[in-house]
């Protein structure tokens, strides 16, 4: 948590300091789609690290966002060996980072619904093993509002209701790792809606049977309410899995899966 509040003060930092970024050293390639933000948020992401953008990193969203509160965004750099962490940033948005992804038994995957602000860019950013960094994306044109608009559950009254509520299937696939569907009920509050607090979950991790970690995420209140995350982690058929989470209020949350007994995906799916 502590790690996660020092990120987003420090993009924040960024954001204010934009005007003066012409003075600071140049510390990444230009960027090809021409963001505004690229260079303050290409400091405070990546730092020195070396980066360049490779279509390898495969970013699939629409191109036009009919729901600026709920945006489906997948990165999938299974095509690039030694990704060991993937971040979706949405350039324009007051909160930049949505996923903040660490795939250590699992397939370089992970695809989830955001909040979009504006007209933006959307990027994947994958770290390689060698601490290098593989950056792509484009631009989705959106009405704009996503993140400053009231959560549908709070406009119903009824979010405490369903509160931490989880379901998830996962199904084997032909490589020997299986797709895993998670959907957690919770508001996702950014703190930008008047007399509603920043609230969200800020972290997952999703277990084996011998308690080994598959993969484990930050998660920010960019993501849509009621966060929809799909991943690709190692498993098989009849294979046990936990899901563990925790959001900024300090509630703990915990499920329980077994991998669907049933012929396997094929792997592109």
């Amino acid at each position: 948590m502590q790690r996660q509040a020092s990120l987003w003060v420090a993009i924040a930092l960024a954001w204010v300091a934009t005007d003066a970024r012409a003075t600071a050293p140049a510390q990444t390639v230009a960027d090809p789609l021409g963001s505004p933000m690229w260079a303050a948020h290409a400091r405070t992401l990546f730092g020195d690290d070396p980066v360049r953008f490779d279509p390898r990193v495969k970013v699939d969203f629409p191109m036009i966002a009919e729901n600026q509160r709920s945006f489906p965004v997948a990165i999938d750099a299974r095509a690039i060996p030694g990704v060991t962490r993937i971040v979706l940033l949405v350039d324009l948005n007051p909160i930049p980072i949505a996923i903040d992804y660490r795939p250590t038994h699992a397939a370089a995957y992970v695809a989830t619904r955001i909040k979009l602000d504006q007209r933006t860019p959307v990027r994947g950013a994958v770290q390689l093993a060698s601490g290098e960094w593989l950056v792509s994306g484009g631009w989705v044109d959106a009405a704009g509002g996503g993140c400053s608009a009231p959560p549908v559950s709070r406009v119903k009254g009824d979010w405490a209701d369903h509160l931490g509520e989880i379901r998830g299937e996962a199904w084997p696939m032909a490589d020997g790792v299986s797709r895993l569907r998670l959907n957690f009920r919770h508001p996702m509050d950014t703190g930008f809606v008047d007399n509603i607090a920043t609230y969200h979950l800020e972290e997952l991790a999703v277990k084996d049977a011998g308690g080994r970690t598959l993969g484990e995420m930050e998660i920010w209140a960019a993501v849509a309410e009621d966060p929809a995350i799909t991943l690709m982690v190692d498993g098989k058929a009849g294979d046990a899995l936990t899901i563990l989470a925790h959001d900024t209020n300090g509630r703990d949350y915990r499920a329980a899966l077994s991998v669907a007994r049933q012929s396997p995906m094929p792997a592109g799916r």
